[in-house]
């Protein structure tokens, strides 16, 4: 044990003197160069919520998307802490170096997989008709006849392969370089598709997460060293960076801020559900989303104030959380929706036990 102790604190030594040997590195930022800086975060953080909450209505009518239920929105905090607490072990006692280097591999395909599925809808409108259009679909069962359970039933076309081909030079740029350019790529890819993929399935459930999520920040930023260490250790494209010496340095500038993708997809995923909700009244208004939008923009630049302040790493979510809970609720009562807002269901909550009692006998007859 005294050993292991011993280890421990030796390996948190030498990560603390690496990173102040880093930080004398970096040249500081100008103050032109900071608001270039964040106002790019703020904006590379509106955009995916943006794109991703229009595209979550279209995958809605077109899908079964999976919906996160009030139990997950409960757990999820407490996933989030343990694997959260498991990373920062890992960094403290082995080298950044070789864990970095399985994260960039692992990060290297999602990324093309995630930055083609948000480029295929444009690169489809834009390829020349010299490629033919074909589709295909890849399959891979378990079992035979009519006991074969899919593992894998993925349809998609020539240009779908097309796109994958173009994506994947980017995740070679990110896989030989790691520059900041082709970490946002990704970074930016992984935050829409989660927002349009990841569907809260009513108001409440989205409460429930974002005030778990909210507690979960204030305590590993402000309580421990935890999160800052993990962010500022974990190279891999979650989380948003721009530098702050861009002028100075140019491409080759080094001194970052950094906004973690979590700060994005978290209060994303319950502004999309309101843009579902705006169109379910049928008003040809989207009030509440473009409200809670603003809002979203006004709890960031309320973080960064904050931060550039106190000059200390500031929990987003303690100012984000607020913004995008309080804004839709005061909008409801004021108008008179508050008990319509909180009926909402994407999907009927009988609908959703019916599917989930059918996936498990399908499940007990392929047995």
């Amino acid at each position: 044990m005294a050993d292991f102790m011993k280890l421990f604190v030796a390996q948190a030594q030498e990560n603390l003197t690496e990173n102040a040997a880093n930080a004398t590195t970096k040249t500081p930022g100008t103050p032109e160069g900071m608001v270039v800086a964040y106002g790019s975060l703020v904006i590379m953080a509106i955009l995916p919520i943006y794109i991703g909450s229009f595209r979550s209505v279209n995958f809605h009518k077109e899908n079964k998307a999976e919906k996160m239920t009030t139990k997950d929105a409960m757990m999820f905090p407490i996933m989030a802490s343990c694997a959260l607490f498991s990373l920062y072990i890992v960094f403290k006692l082995f080298s950044k170096e070789y864990i970095n280097l399985l994260l960039t591999g692992y990060f290297f395909f999602l990324g093309i997989l995630a930055l083609t599925h948000l480029l295929s809808p444009l690169c489809s409108k834009l390829m020349p008709s010299a490629i033919p259009f074909e589709q295909y679909n890849l399959l891979f069962c378990q079992g035979t006849g009519s006991k074969a359970k899919d593992i894998i039933n993925y349809n998609f076309t020539s240009y779908d392969v097309v796109s994958l081909a173009c994506c994947s030079v980017f995740g070679a740029w990110y896989l030989w370089q790691k520059h900041w350019i082709a970490n946002n790529l990704f970074g930016f890819a992984f935050a829409v598709n989660a927002v349009e993929l990841l569907h809260l399935n009513n108001v409440v459930t989205g409460c429930i997460l974002l005030c778990g999520l909210f507690l979960y920040d204030i305590f590993w930023v402000f309580g421990t060293d935890v999160m800052v260490t993990v962010a500022k250790s974990f190279e891999a494209p979650i989380k948003l960076i721009f530098p702050q010496d861009l002028l100075t340095n140019g491409l080759a500038a080094n001194n970052f801020a950094m906004l973690g993708l979590g700060d994005i997809v978290i209060p994303g995923i319950f502004i999309a559900l309101l843009l579902r909700f705006d169109q379910s009244l049928k008003r040809k208004t989207n009030t509440y989303f473009y409200a809670t939008c603003f809002a979203y923009f006004l709890g960031l630049m309320t973080t960064i104030l904050v931060m550039h302040i106190f000059k200390h790493a500031q929990p987003a979510l303690l100012y984000l959380v607020p913004a995008c809970l309080g804004t839709p609720l005061l909008l409801a009562l004021i108008k008179g929706d508050l008990k319509t807002m909180f009926k909402y269901e994407d999907t009927p909550e009988e609908q959703l036990k019916e599917e989930a009692e059918k996936n498990k006998s399908e499940v007990k007859k392929v047995k």
